[in-house]
This record gives structure tokens, C-alpha cells and sequence, in this order.
């Protein structure tokens, strides 16, 4: 019989080889070293994508910010302009033509103020040809310098044919209206059209790079939150396990890097955040503000210019009329059908803060919303002097052709003095406002540009002073381990 096996002796059963790891668990790490190391590549990783996740949304703010605040923004304030200056160059015209030889003093300011916005059109016009970045808009500026010099030959037709008439204040002779008739037909049909076109498609522009830049914005400021605390848990697991495996209770390095990691990703994120305010108050508080006013002051000046059109040209009086009117809504609307009875519904027009009884461009600018409290204050009361102003200006107005519907024409192109003078009062309260408003603009341009500055440089730098802040913290603890087998 063979003998009984004998039982192994304890020493060849520590012999005996582990058992090999099977599925995930063969690519973990077996060693505390291995651990170390893989906790510290990971924390490594997560801060790239940190820095990464950063950089990119830095680049959509500052993209955003380049549209509205230097580029589409600036085009449509100086496209706004142009369309202003235009139409008193036209109204000016027409204010000329009715002064005659009766009134030398108010014919001669007329063409000085002529000249003037004659300059300051050719100058905005350059400017808007000069940001115009597609062909379509540089297009449109070279037709409307085409245009204008049309314009300005039929204008000096109109005031040459004028002088040799010699009348007294009033409607000048046919052939003078036949050459005014076409040129404000060329500029009412050809350049203001042109000119607000430019506006719309650089305010379209604006719009919708704000709308993406600030949603990516807001997306990239919540990555960086989401990365962020991730960074943040690999390093505090990292601290944990130098704690419990070699049973100290902090690892300065590791605390240090955690701490920067810390006040990266807050600093990151208020920053993000700033950039995305600073674009809401550069599109909300100032551009759309800035568009509305501007565009109220031109439709006002027009509108001003159809009164003296309607004492200049009697045979066109009715058209001028009914256009006085629709401008009149188009700036503040109120429920009427004829001109008497908005006349009548503008005087009983009340402003408060935040409720306005009225619609159109003033009825959208007394709702829009200003979260500063002193300068939520200083907007009420100038926009309480807009509307005051207006009252008073459709009242002059209603004044004026009542005189006219009497058959006292000289009588009322005598008083288009007071009411000139009145719809300055109303342009300057405008123009005093419009300032506030772009003053905000600037400021909220100014504020995102800084908020970025030196970001792209402080990144890579921050970066790297957390990796070395974690080396000191684990580089002592792996020297206690042999790096080979």
C-alpha cells in the first residue's frame, strides 16, 4: 500500500503565486505607489480639461463682446446716425426753400445746419463702409454714397432755381417744387430705406451673436463648475488615501494644490459669469436701448421735417399729413384714426416708471427695465421730460394746422419758429438720454473686455503651479517605495 500524502508545510503554501486578476479589476492598481500615481495622472487629466473647458468659453465671451461692443454694435449706432443726419439734410432743404428772400436770417441757418449734416452723413457713411465686413453691406454703403451725391445735385438745383425767384416766405414757385419733390422722393424712396437697412441687418447681427455667445458662455460656465468639482474630488480622494495609507493626517502639497484648484475654478467661474452680465447690460441695457432712441430721433426728425414739407408744398399736403401721422404712432402710438385725434388722446398721456399707457418706441423704452437705483431714478425723470416735451410738440403742431386750415398759411409759417425751437426741447431730452444709455454701453464693453485680459497667459501659469504644488505633496511619499521590481 502507498503511504498517506503528506499534508504541505506552511511554508510552500506562502509560496504559492496569487491568482491572477480577472475583468476590470486587472487594470487597477495593486500598490500604494500605483495608486498614488494613477490618483495624481487623473487629477492631472481633469485639470487639462479645466483649463481647456476655460479657455474655450473665454473665447466665446470675448467673440461675443467683439461683435456688440466694436464691431456689428458700433455700425448700427453709426448707421443710426446716417439715418438722422440724412433726414435733416432734407428738412433743412426744405426749411431754406420755404424762408425765401422775407426771412434771410432763417435761410441762412437752415443751409449752415444743411452743410452740417451734409459733412457729419459723409462722415458716418465712411465710417459704416469702413466696419462693414460682408459684400452686401458694402454694397449698400457704396449706393447710398451714389445716391447722396444724386442728391446733393438736386438740392443745389432746387436752392439755385429758388434764388432767382425771389419770393417771400412761403411756397416757393412750381418749377423749385417740381426739383425739391424729387429729391425728397429720392431720399424718402432710395437713401433713408438704404441707410435703415444698414441698421436692421447689423442690429439682426447683434442680436444673434448675443444670443449664441452668451449661451455658450453660460454652457462653458457650467462645465467648468461641472470640471471643477471633479478636479476637486480626485484631489480630495488623493488626500484621503495619502491620510489613511501612511496615517498622516494633511499632505501640505496636496492641500495646497487643492486649495489653488479651489480658487481656480471660483475665480474661473465668476469670471465667466461677469462676462456673461457684462454682455446682457452691453445687448439689454445698452445697444437695444441705443437703437430704440436713436430710431425714435430719426423717425421724430422726419416727422418734423413733414410739417415744414406740408407748409412747403400745398399740393401735397394731404400725403403729408397722413405720413405726420403714422410717423407720430410709429414714436408714440395711442389709439386714433386721424391727427386731431391723436392730438387729443397725446394729452391725456401719463408716464410712471415701469407702467406706461402708451405703446410704440417711447412705450418699449418706459418699460425697459434698469437695475440700478440711481440711474433707474435719473432715466424717469429725463424720460417724464420726453414726454412732456412731445405733448407740448403735437400741441404746437395742431396749433400750426389749424392755421393752415383757416387760410392763414403766412401766419403759420410764421410760428414754425416756436415750434422748431419745441421740437429741439424734445430732441435735447431725447439726446440727453440716448448719452445715459450709451454711457451704460461703453461701461458694459469696457467691463468685459478687462474681465478677460491676461487670462489666456494666467491659465497655463496657474495650471502649472497646482501640478507643482501636487509633486511636493506625493513626490516624498513615492520615494519611500522602490520604483522597480
Amino acid at each position: 500500500a502507498e503511504p498517506p500524502a503528506r499534508p504541505p508545510s506552511g511554508r510552500r503554501l506562502l509560496a504559492l503565486p496569487a491568482p491572477a486578476r480577472t475583468g476590470p479589476r486587472r487594470i487597477l492598481p495593486r500598490t500604494a505607489a500605483s495608486r498614488v500615481r494613477a490618483l495624481s495622472a487623473l487629477v492631472v487629466v481633469v485639470l487639462l480639461a479645466l483649463l481647456a473647458v476655460t479657455a474655450a468659453t473665454i473665447a466665446q465671451a470675448r467673440e461675443g463682446m467683439r461683435v456688440i461692443g466694436h464691431d456689428a454694435g458700433p455700425q448700427v449706432v453709426a448707421t443710426g446716425d446716417l439715418y438722422s443726419q440724412l433726414t435733416d439734410m432734407d428738412a433743412q432743404l426744405a426749411n431754406a426753400l420755404l424762408a425765401g428772400d422775407s426771412e434771410p436770417a432763417v435761410r441762412a441757418e437752415a443751409l449752415e445746419l444743411y452743410d452740417m449734416n451734409r459733412l457729419r452723413a459723409g462722415e458716418a457713411l465712411i465710417e459704416a463702409a469702413k466696419l462693414a465686413d460682408d459684400p452686401t453691406e458694402e454694397d449698400t454703403a457704396r449706393a447710398l454714397l451714389d445716391a447722396l451725391a444724386r442728391y446733393e445735385r438736386l438740392a443745389g438745383e432746387a436752392l439755385l432755381l429758388e434764388r432767382r425767384t425771389q419770393h417771400r416766405a412761403g411756397p416757393p414757385p412750381e418749377e423749385v417744387l417740381e426739383v425739391y419733390r424729387e429729391a425728397t422722393d429720392l431720399m424718402k424712396l432710395d437713401l433713408l430705406p438704404k441707410a435703415y437697412n444698414l441698421t436692421l441687418d447689423n442690429g439682426a447681427l447683434v442680436r444673434d451673436t448675443y444670443e449664441e455667445q452668451r449661451s455658450a458662455v453660460l454652457t462653458g460656465l457650467a462645465w467648468v463648475i461641472a470640471v471643477g468639482a471633479l478636479l476637486l474630488a480626485a484631489l480630495i480622494a488623493l488626500q484621503v488615501f495619502l491620510a489613511v495609507r501612511f496615517r498622516r493626517l494633511l499632505n501640505v502639497g496636496a492641500a495646497l494644490a487643492t486649495a489653488g484648484a479651489l480658487a481656480l475654478v471660483t475665480a474661473s467661474g465668476l469670471m465667466l459669469w461677469g462676462q456673461a452680465e457684462s454682455l446682457r447690460k452691453a445687448k439689454e441695457q445698452g445697444f437695444d436701448s441705443i437703437l430704440a432712441l436713436s430710431r425714435t430721433r430719426a423717425i421724430s426728425n422726419n416727422a418734423a421735417a413733414d410739417q415744414t414739407r406740408y407748409l412747403l408744398d400745398p399740393g401735397r399736403t394731404d400725403t403729408y399729413e397722413q405720413v405726420y401721422l403714422s410717423k407720430s404712432q410709429t414714436v408714440l402710438y395711442v389709439n386714433a384714426g386721424n391727427l386731431a385725434e391723436y392730438n387729443a388722446a397725446v394729452k391725456n398721456v401719463t408716464y410712471e416708471p415701469g407702467r406706461s399707457d402708451f405703446l410704440g418706441f417711447l412705450g418699449t423704452e418706459a418699460d425697459r427695465p434698469v437695475r440700478d437705483a440711481a440711474t433707474r431714478t435719473r432715466v424717469a425723470g429725463i424720460f417724464g421730460t420726453v414726454i412732456r416735451e412731445y405733448q407740448v410738440f403735437q400741441q404746437r403742431d395742431h396749433e400750426m394746422r389749424r392755421l393752415v386750415e383757416s387760410d392763414r398759411r403766412a401766419d403759420a409759417v410764421r410760428t414754425r419758429g416756436a415750434l422748431t425751437e419745441q421740437f429741439r426741447r424734445y430732441d435735447g431730452a431725447l439726446r440727453e438720454l440716448e448719452e445715459i444709455r450709451r454711457a451704460a454701453f461703453e461701461e458694459a464693453v469696457l467691463d468685459g473686455d478687462s474681465g478677460t485680459r491676461g487670462w489666456y497667459g494666467g491659465l497655463p501659469v496657474a495650471g502649472a503651479v497646482i501640478v507643482v504644488f501636487l509633486l511636493a505633496g506625493i513626490w516624498p511619499r513615492l520615494s519611500e517605495y522602490r520604483w522597480s521590481k
